[in-house]
């Protein structure tokens, strides 16, 4: 699995890292994701992440296997 963020998309809404806190983070200055981890190896993280992506309202996170 492979995590991509499009900084740009994220509108700062938080719901990937209230899914996933050990792979998103929000930039302090104005709440953009970051990413934590860019290939999460357990398959509870993979889950976790793959819910944050279809949480995403913005559609800012892109998961490939």
């Amino acid at each position: 699995m492979h995590i991509e963020i499009d900084q740009d998309r994220c509108c700062a809404s938080g719901q990937c890292v209230l899914t996933a806190d050990d792979i998103f983070d929000q930039r302090d200055e104005d709440g953009v994701v970051t990413l934590l981890d860019d290939a999460p190896g357990d398959a509870d993280a993979q889950a976790r992440a793959e819910e944050a992506a279809a949480l995403c309202p913005a559609g800012a996170i892109t998961v490939r296997a």
